[in-house]
C-alpha cells in the first residue's frame, strides 16, 4: 500500500484515498480555499457539513478532506517561517554589512593610533631629560587635535550657511564612520541580531558624546521625518522652534533652529541651544541630518540669551540613514554636546558630563522610537483596553511632558513661585493661568463639574547614597501603601474624577490594595504603561466622603538593573471615568538618575532582601559579581513633584498640606533607601556581617529536613554542616526556591513584598489547575512534581520552568508550616 511521506506534500489539486492519489478539480480547490480562510482546523463534525453544504465536495471523503486541511495547514506554517527566515537573512545581511564598516572603521582607528605612538615614541627619543626647552610650550592631545578645527570667518548670509552647513555636514560624518571621535562600546549594549544596535560612548572628547548604529522597518525620508521631530521621540525636549528655512542648490534644506531642554531636577537651570540643521541626499542616495550649534567663531546669526536658561552647545551632530536592501533603513546617529557643567552644583556634574546618560537618554531614546513604530506599522495590534499603540505612546509622552513641566515651572507657562516657610527644602510653585486648567474645569457628559480653578506643585530633590535606582523605584512602584497617603490619593483624583469610574478591571498583580492593570510593556527600554487600581479609598466631592476606587495612569521605566546610567521613572496621574486619549493629566512622580557614570553594570542575580544578614566570603555580604561591590561610592540624585488641583481661596491650606506631603513621601523614601541599601555597614564596621536571624536559621533546617523525609534525598549538598551554613547554602541554591534568591530573582520581587503574592497570581491557567489537582496529593502525601508550564513574575514577565516541586515544610511538632516550591530550569520568555 501506498503512503504519503511528508505531510507537507502539495495537496492542493491531490487526495487520498486508499492509497490512490485523488485531483481535486480547480473548482474544488477554490471551495477548499474558500473554507480554510473561514476555519483553518475544522472538526470532524464541521468536515461533514462542509460535505453536505457544498455539493462540488459531495465526491470526496471527509478522510481527504481532513488530510487536505492538514497539509494546507503546514504549507501555511512553511510559509510564515520562510517569509520569518527571508526577515531574519535580510537582517542579518544588513548587520554583516554595519559590522563590516564597524570593523574597517576601528581598523583605521587602529592605523592611526599606531602612527601616532610612533610619531610621539621617535619624539621622546629625540628629546633629552637635560636639554628642555621652555620656550615652546604646545600641549599635543592624542587623536584629538582635528575635532577643534580653525573656522574660517563666515556670516549670515546664505552662502555663509550653507558654507557653515558643509563644514558641519563633514565633521558630523567625520564621527559617524570616521575616526575623528575615540568610541568605545557602552557597558551592557552588546551587538547582535537581536540587539537595538551598536551602541558606543566617546572617551577623551571635548563634551559628551554617544554613537548608534542600527537597522529600522522604515524608509529613509519616514526616519528622516521623525527624528527631526525632536519633541515626539526626545522626552527632555521641551520645543524646538524653526525661525529661518533656506534651499540649497543641491536639493537639501538649511534650518535655523531655537531648541529648549528641561532640567532633570529642581537642582540645576534647564538648557537651550541656537541650532543650524542641514538635511541633503548625498551622492550614494544617503540622507544626511545634521546640526550643529552657531557661535562666535563662525559669525553666523545670533541668538541673545533667554532668562531661565543656560546655552549649551551642540557640536556636529545627527543622522546618518542608508536604505537597507530588501526595505528598511540602516541608521548612524551621532550626538555630541557640551552641556555647560559649571553651571550646575559640583554634586551634580556628572549628569552633565557623562556621555552613559546622553546615550541613554538620547541617542537610545532615538533608536527606540523608531522602532516602535516601525512595529506598529508591520503589526498594528489594537492593546491596552482597545487603544492602539501609538495612542498609548502619545499618553506616555503626555505624561512625561507634564512631570517635566511641573519639575521646572517655567514662568511662561504661568508658574509663580509660593515664598517659603522658612524650611527650603520643599519648593513650591502655583499656576492659575487658563491653559494649564483647559482639562480641569471642564463639565462631563454625565452632569458632574470639576470646580478647580488652579494647580499647585511641590517639588524637591534629594542625593540618595548606596541604593540602585532601579531597585528603589520597584519598591515606590510596588508598595505604594509604604509612602502614598490615601486620602491625599482621594483629594487629588476628585479634582479630575466626574463620576464612577467604568473602566474593565482584571486583576493581573496586586500589592497592598492596589492592583495594576497593564495596558502596555515596552521590553527594549523595560518601559511599563499600567492602570493602578486604588481599592476602597474615599473619593471627596462637595464635602462629602464616599468610597470608591480610584484609577491612576501610570508609566515606570528604568527598572532593568543591568542598564548602565539609565533614569528610573514612576510617573502617575489620576485619571476619569472617561479614560480618553485627551482625558486632563496632572502627573506627579518620582525620577532617579544616577551620578556615578563610570560605574559597571549591576550584576542580574541582585537580589533584595534578609540575605544582607548572611556572611559570603570576606569581600563583603553579597554574592560574588554583585554589583552592591561598589556600593560605598553609589550615589543617585532624586527628584520628586506633585501636583494638585485646587479652588485658588484655598491656596494657602492646600499649600501647606502638600508641603506637609512631600516632606512625608521624602522621610519614606530615606527610611526605604536605608532598609534597601546592599550595605548597611559603616565605614568603621566589620566586614565581617552578624549571622542570619534565628528564625530564617530554623526555617532554613525545617525546609531541608522536610525535603528529606518525604522526597527521601537531600536538597543540598551533605557537607553541609551548621544551622548558619545551612541558611547560607539554601539562600544560594542553584534552582529557584521560592523564598530564596534565585526564587525572588524570577519572580522580580523581595521577600518583603513576598507575601503579598500569592499562588493564583504566579501561575496561569493551565499551571492552577495543576496546581489544584495536585494539592490533595501534597496535602496527603506531603510533595507532588509539577509538570513544566508558565508562570508570571511580578512584574507581568512571563517565566517558563522545565518543572517544578512542592512538599510541605513541618515544624518542630511535625505540623504544616508552610509550602515550599522549586522552579528547575527556568528562564524568562
Amino acid at each position: 500500500m501506498m503512503a504519503v511521506t511528508s505531510a507537507c506534500k502539495d495537496s492542493s489539486k491531490m487526495g487520498v484515498d486508499n492509497g490512490k492519489y485523488v485531483r481535486y478539480t480547480p473548482e474544488q480547490v477554490e471551495a477548499l480555499e474558500r473554507l480554510y480562510h473561514e476555519c483553518p482546523k475544522p472538526s470532524s463534525l464541521r468536515r461533514q457539513q462542509l460535505i453536505r453544504e457544498c455539493p462540488i465536495l459531495s465526491n470526496i471523503e471527509p478522510k481527504q478532506i481532513k488530510v487536505w486541511f492538514q497539509n494546507r495547514r503546514c504549507r501555511e506554517k512553511q510559509r510564515k517561517e520562510a517569509s520569518r527566515l527571508q526577515a531574519v537573512n535580510r537582517k542579518l545581511t544588513a548587520m554583516n554589512k554595519l559590522l563590516m564598516e564597524e570593523n574597517d572603521r576601528l581598523q583605521k582607528q587602529v592605523s592611526q593610533l599606531v602612527y601616532e605612538n610612533s610619531y610621539f615614541r621617535q619624539q621622546t627619543q629625540n628629546t633629552t631629560l637635560a636639554t628642555t626647552d621652555n620656550s615652546c610650550e604646545s600641549v599635543v592631545t592624542s587623536g584629538q587635535h582635528h575635532l577643534t578645527p580653525q573656522h574660517p570667518p563666515r556670516d549670515a548670509s546664505p552662502a555663509g550657511l550653507l558654507s557653515i552647513a558643509e563644514e558641519t555636514l563633514t565633521e558630523f560624518l567625520s564621527k559617524a564612520t570616521g575616526t575623528a571621535v575615540e568610541w568605545v562600546q557602552m557597558p551592557g549594549m552588546k551587538p547582535g541580531p537581536d540587539s537595538i544596535g551598536i551602541i558606543a560612548i566617546s572617551h577623551g572628547c571635548t563634551g559628551v558624546a554617544s554613537r548608534a548604529c542600527g537597522l529600522v522597518g522604515l524608509e529613509p525620508t519616514r526616519v528622516a521625518e521623525i527624528l527631526k521631530d525632536r519633541p515626539s521621540w526626545y522626552r527632555d525636549c521641551r520645543a524646538v522652534d524653526v525661525l529661518n528655512v533656506l534651499s540649497t542648490g543641491n536639493g537639501g534644506t538649511v534650518e535655523l533652529l531655537y531648541m529648549q531642554l528641561y532640567a532633570p531636577t529642581t537642582l540645576a537651570p534647564a538648557r537651550d541651544f541656537w541650532l543650524l540643521r542641514y538635511t541633503s541626499v548625498m551622492e550614494d542616495g544617503s540622507l544626511v541630518v545634521c546640526e550643529r550649534s552657531l557661535n562666535n567663531t563662525q559669525n553666523g546669526p545670533s541668538m541673545p540669551p533667554v532668562q531661565h536658561f543656560v546655552r549649551a552647545e551642540m557640536l556636529p551632530s545627527g543622522y546618518l540613514i542608508r536604505p537597507c536592501e530588501g526595505g528598511g533603513s540602516i541608521i548612524h546617529i551621532v550626538d555630541h554636546m557640551d552641556l555647560e557643567p559649571w553651571s550646575v552644583p559640583e554634586v551634580l556634574r556628572p549628569l552633565y558630563e557623562s556621555s552613559t546618560l546622553l546615550a541613554q537618554r538620547t541617542t537610545l531614546a532615538a533608536l527606540r522610537q523608531l522602532r516602535q513604530i516601525s512595529q506598529e506599522v508591520s503589526q498594528p495590534n489594537v492593546t491596552g483596553w482597545g487603544r492602539r499603540p501609538a495612542a498609548l505612546r502619545a499618553l506616555s509622552q503626555r505624561l512625561s511632558k507634564g512631570f517635566n513641566e511641573a519639575v521646572n515651572g517655567f514662568t511662561d507657562e504661568g508658574w509663580s513661585m509660593i515664598e517659603s516657610d522658612g524650611i527650603d527644602d520643599v519648593t513650591v510653585h502655583v499656576n492659575s493661568s487658563p491653559g494649564k486648567l483647559m482639562g480641569t474645569i471642564l463639565t462631563y457628559a454625565n452632569g458632574f463639574p470639576s470646580m478647580s480653578n488652579a494647580v499647585l506643585c511641590a517639588k524637591a530633590s534629594m542625593l540618595l547614597q548606596n541604593v540602585p535606582p532601579a531597585i528603589l523605584l520597584r519598591f515606590l512602584r510596588e508598595h505604594r501603601s509604604e509612602w502614598a497617603d490615601s486620602g491625599i490619593d482621594a483629594y487629588s483624583a476628585a479634582a479630575v474624577k466626574a463620576g464612577p469610574c467604568s473602566l474593565p478591571v482584571s486583576r493581573v498583580g496586586c500589592f497592598g490594595g492596589q492592583v495594576i492593570l497593564p495596558l502596555a510593556h515596552t521590553i527594549e527600554n523595560e518601559e511599563f504603561m499600567e492602570v493602578i487600581r486604588l481599592e476602597n479609598m474615599a473619593q471627596y466631592r462637595d464635602d462629602m466622603i464616599m468610597p470608591s476606587d480610584i484609577f491612576l495612569l501610570q508609566v515606570c521605566n528604568g527598572v532593568d538593573e543591568n542598564a548602565v546610567g539609565t533614569c528610573a521613572e514612576l510617573i502617575f496621574a489620576p485619571i476619569d471615568a472617561s479614560f480618553s486619549d485627551d482625558a486632563p493629566l496632572l502627573p506627579s512622580g518620582f525620577r532617579i538618575i544616577p551620578l556615578d557614570s563610570k560605574t559597571d553594570a549591576s550584576s542580574p542575580n541582585r537580589t533584595l532582601d534578609l540575605a544582607s544578614t548572611l556572611e559570603v566570603g570576606p569581600a563583603g555580604n553579597r554574592s560574588p559579581g554583585d554589583h552592591s561591590r561598589n556600593a560605598g561610592t553609589a550615589k543617585s540624585v532624586m527628584t520628586i513633584a506633585f501636583q494638585f488641583a485646587f479652588e485658588i481661596h484655598l491656596q494657602e491650606s492646600v499649600t501647606a498640606m502638600a508641603r506637609q506631603y512631600v516632606r512625608s513621601i521624602i522621610s519614606s523614601v530615606q527610611r526605604v533607601a536605608l532598609a534597601l541599601s546592599p550595605s548597611r555597614l559603616g565605614p568603621n564596621a566589620s566586614l565581617r556581617p552578624p549571622p542570619g536571624t534565628p528564625e530564617a536559621q530554623t526555617l532554613a533546617r525545617w525546609i531541608c529536613q522536610s525535603y528529606r523525609f518525604f522526597l527521601g534525598v537531600e536538597l543540598l549538598k551533605p557537607a553541609t554542616e551548621g544551622s548558619d551554613s545551612v541558611l547560607k547554602t539554601l539562600w544560594h541554591h542553584s534552582d529557584a526556591v521560592m523564598c530564596c534568591s534565585k526564587g525572588l530573582d524570577m519572580l522580580e520581587t523581595t521577600l518583603v513584598a513576598l507575601q503579598d503574592i500569592t499562588l493564583e497570581k504566579i501561575f496561569n491557567d493551565n499551571g492552577k489547575k495543576t496546581l489544584f489537582a495536585e494539592l490533595p496529593q501534597i496535602m496527603q502525601q506531603g510533595f507532588a512534581c509539577l509538570q513544566g508550564g508558565i508562570c508570571l513574575s511580578s512584574m507581568g514577565r512571563p517565566i517558563s520552568y522545565e518543572r517544578a516541586v512542592a512538599w510541605k515544610v513541618l515544624n518542630e511538632e511535625e505540623d504544616a508550616h508552610c509550602l515550599c516550591f522549586m522552579f528547575i530550569n527556568w528562564s524568562f520568555v
